[in-house]
C-alpha cells in the first residue's frame, strides 16, 4: 500500500540516463528560476513606502520611490551581468559559492553559502507568507488561518519538486507566466491611463503632510528595502546545469529575459503606486489595514472588478511558486557543499525522481519552522530575507571583478568596474539592512552565518580525519587478526522464532548462549522447563531485573562478557518475529528497536536480527 501511495504522489522511479531529458528549455526554466525574483515585485515597492510611512515621512515622500526603484533597477542590470560572466566562467553552477571560493578562498566561500542557504529558507517562508497575504487581501475572513495556509503551500509545493524537474517547471509554468500578463497588463494599462490624462481616482485621497525631514539614511533605508526586488537574481547562476545544452548560453539568456521582465513590473508598479496613493500594509502603522500595494494598485486600475481577482489570485500563485526557485537551488547547492564535504552527504543523494529529495523535505521543514515562528508576517521576515542574500550578491561580484582582472580577458577592465561598483553597492545595501533592520530581526542572520560557517568546517573536518583512518595504503597494510565470536541470544518466551536463531548463533561460535531477563519472576520456571526441552543445547542464562528493566541488565551483562573475553566479538542475536499486516506490528512491543538505539555505538558488540515469518 505504502508502495501504491509513493508511486501517486511522486510517479515512477526514472532511469540515471533520463537525467539529461529531465533538463529545462528556456520556456520552462524562466518561471522555475525567475518566480522569485518576478514575484518579489509583490512586496519590493511595498518596502519602499514602508520605510518612508514608518518613519513618519508622510505622503510627501512618496515622489522618492520612483527614483529609487531607477537606481535599483541599474544596479539589477549590474548583478545581472556580473552573473553573466560567472555563468559563462562556472557552468558546473554553484554560483557565488564557487566563484567566491575559487578567488577569496574557503571562508568567504562557505560565508556566501551560509547566505544563500538562509537566503532560500527565507525565500520559500517570505513568498509563501506573500501569497497568503494576497489571498488574506481579497478575501479578509481568511486572515485567521494564514500559518495553516502557509504550511499547506509549502507541502504542496514540496510535492510539485519531488516529482521530478522537468514535471514541476512544466506545472509551474501554467501559474508564472498567468502572473506575469496579469501584472504587466496591469502596469501597461494604468501608465496608459496615466500618460493619456485618463481621469484617476486615488485609493487614498490624501497624503499625511511630511511629520520628519527626510533623511540621507531614510532613503538608504527605502532604497535597502526596495531591493528586495533583486533576491533570486542568483538562482539562475546557481542552477546552470539544470538547463539543456548549451547549458551556459541557455542560462545567460534566461537570466536576461528574467531582468527585463523584473524593471518592468518594479518601475511601473512603484510609478502606479504614486499615481494611485498606494499605503503599504503593517499593523505597526495603527491604520489597520492590510491590503497590499499591489491589490490597491489593481483596485484602483480595473475596480473591484473581476480582473481584480484574477490578479489576486495570480499574485498568489506567483508568490507561492516563487519559493520553487528555492527549491531547485537549495538542494543543489546543497549537494555541490556534500561533494565538497562541507553538510552531511545524504544532501548529495539523488531521489527516484532524478532530483535532491533530501534537500527539498531539509528546505521544507526549515521554511515550515519559521512560519510558525513569524506566525506568516511578511514584514517579519524580511529583515532576515535581505542581509543573506546581499552579502552573497557582494561576495560573488567582488570575486568575479578580481577574476577579471587576474585573467585579463577581452574587456577586461570595463567588466571587473562593473563588479566591483556592483560589489560595492550590494555591500552599501547588506550594510543598511543590517544596521536599520538590526533589532527587528537581522541579527538572526548576521549570527546565524558565522555559526553555519563553524558547522561546515566541523563537518568537513569529519570527514577529512574518517578519510585519513579509513584509507588503506601500500605498504603499511596490516591484515588483521582472525576474528573470535562469541554469540549471545536474546529470549523471552520459547517459540518457534527462537529456534532459527539459536541455530543461525551457533553457525557463529562455539562460545553461544542464551540470555533470558526476568521481569516476572513467576514466568522463570515455565521457561526453564521449556528450555531443557526445545533449548536445542544451548545453556541459558537468566538475569534477574528487580525493577523489571530490560536494557540495562543486558547491558551491564554485555560488558561482563566483553571483560571475560576482550579479543571477542559480542554478536547479539534478536529473534523477532514478522506480522502480516504491517499494522499488526504496532500490536507489539518494540524492545529490539531500543536495544538497538542502546548498542549502536558500544564498541566491538554486532546486533542481527533473525526473523519469522507468520502467515495469515
Amino acid at each position: 500500500m505504502f508502495a501504491i501511495v509513493r508511486r501517486l504522489l511522486f510517479g515512477l522511479p526514472l532511469p540515471t540516463w533520463r537525467q539529461k531529458h529531465e533538463r529545462l528549455s528556456k520556456i520552462l526554466a524562466l518561471p522555475v528560476f525567475a518566480a522569485d525574483a518576478v514575484s518579489s515585485n509583490a512586496y519590493a515597492t511595498e518596502e519602499i513606502l514602508l520605510a518612508f510611512a514608518l518613519a513618519g515621512a508622510g505622503g510627501a515622500a512618496w515622489g522618492l520611490s520612483i527614483p529609487i526603484s531607477i537606481a535599483i533597477a541599474a544596479l539589477l542590470a549590474m548583478v545581472v551581468m556580473s552573473y553573466r560572466l560567472t555563468i559563462f566562467a562556472y557552468p558546473m553552477g554553484g554560483g557565488s559559492y564557487i566563484v567566491t571560493r575559487e578567488n577569496l578562498g574557503t571562508i568567504p566561500g562557505l560565508v556566501a553559502a551560509a547566505s544563500l542557504l538562509t537566503d532560500y529558507v527565507m525565500t520559500v517562508a517570505v513568498s509563501i507568507a506573500s501569497g497568503v497575504a494576497a489571498i488574506t487581501s481579497a478575501y479578509p475572513v481568511l486572515a485567521g488561518n494564514r500559518v495553516m495556509m502557509g504550511i499547506v503551500f509549502i507541502a504542496l509545493v514540496a510535492l510539485g519538486n519531488l516529482r521530478g524537474l522537468r514535471e514541476s517547471g512544466t506545472l509551474f509554468a501554467f501559474l508564472t507566466y498567468p502572473f506575469i500578463i496579469c501584472a504587466g497588463t496591469m502596469v501597461a494599462v494604468g501608465l496608459f491611463r496615466w500618460v493619456s490624462g485618463a481621469e484617476i481616482v486615488p485609493i487614498h485621497e490624501t497624503f499625511s503632510e511630511t511629520a520628519k525631514p527626510i533623511s540621507w539614511f531614510l532613503i538608504l533605508r527605502a532604497f535597502a528595502g526596495g531591493c528586495a526586488a533583486m533576491t533570486g537574481t542568483e538562482a539562475v547562476a546557481d542552477g546552470v546545469q539544470a538547463f539543456r545544452p548549451p547549458e551556459s548560453r541557455n542560462a545567460a539568456t534566461t537570466l536576461v529575459y528574467m531582468a527585463v521582465i523584473l524593471a518592468f513590473l518594479f518601475i511601473g508598479i512603484t510609478i502606479l503606486a504614486n499615481v494611485y496613493h498606494a499605503v503599504p500594509s503593517d499593523p505597526s502603522l495603527g491604520e489597520g489595514n492590510s491590503e497590499t500595494v499591489v491589490s490597491q494598485i489593481a483596485k484602483g486600475v480595473f475596480g473591484h472588478g473581476w480582473f481584480y481577482y484574477i490578479i489576486q489570485i495570480a499574485t498568489c500563485a506567483i508568490l507561492v511558486l516563487a519559493a520553487n526557485t528555492a527549491y531547485q537551488d537549495f538542494p543543489r547547492l546543497s549537494s555541490i557543499l556534500a561533494r565538497d564535504r562541507f553538510v552531511p552527504r545524504q544532501l548529495a543523494n539523488v531521489g527516484d525522481r532524478l532530483v535532491f529529495s533530501n534537500g527539498i523535505l531539509a528546505l521544507s521543514a526549515l521554511a515550515a519552522v519559521l512560519m510558525i515562528v513569524f506566525k506568516a508576517n511578511v514584514h517579519r521576515m524580511i529583515p532576515l530575507y535581505a542581509v543573506g542574500v546581499f552579502m552573497s550578491f557582494s561576495l560573488s561580484q567582488a570575486s568575479m571583478s578580481l577574476r577579471q582582472r587576474r585573467l585579463k580577458g577581452p574587456r577586461w577592465r570595463m567588466y571587473s568596474s562593473i563588479s566591483g561598483i556592483g560589489a560595492f553597492v550590494t555591500a552599501i545595501v547588506a550594510s543598511v539592512i543590517a544596521v536599520a533592520k538590526f533589532v527587528h530581526g537581522a541579527y538572526i542572520v548576521l549570527a546565524l552565518i558565522p555559526v553555519l560557517v563553524y558547522i561546515f568546517l566541523k563537518i568537513n573536518q569529519h570527514y577529512i580525519e574518517m578519510a585519513e583512518q579509513l584509507r588503506v595504503v601500500d605498504g603499511r597494510f596490516v591484515a588483521p587478526s582472525p576474528v573470535k565470536c562469541t554469540a549471545i541470544v536474546l529470549v523471552g518466551m520459547i517459540h518457534k522464532g527462537v529456534l532459527p536463531a539459536l541455530e543461525y548463533a551457533k553457525t557463529l561460535s562455539h562460545d553461544c548462549r542464551a540470555l533470558y531477563v526476568e521481569i516476572d519472576p513467576n514466568e522463570t520456571p515455565l521457561v526453564r522447563d521449556r528450555w531443557e526441552q526445545f533449548g536445542l543445547g544451548v545453556p541459558l542464562v537468566i538475569l534477574e531485573s528487580p525493577y523489571r528493566s530490560l536494557i540495562q541488565p543486558v547491558l551491564k551483562y554485555l560488558e561482563e562478557v566483553k571483560k571475560e573475553r576482550p579479543d571477542h566479538v559480542v554478536t547479539v542475536v534478536l529473534p523477532e518475529f514478522v506480522p502480516k499486516k504491517w499494522w499488526h506490528q504496532a500490536l507489539h512491543n518494540q524492545s529490539g528497536i531500543f536495544l538497538k538505539i542502546a548498542l549502536m555505538m558500544r564498541r566491538d558488540i554486532v546486533f542481527t536480527n533473525v526473523r519469522y515469518y507468520l502467515e495469515k
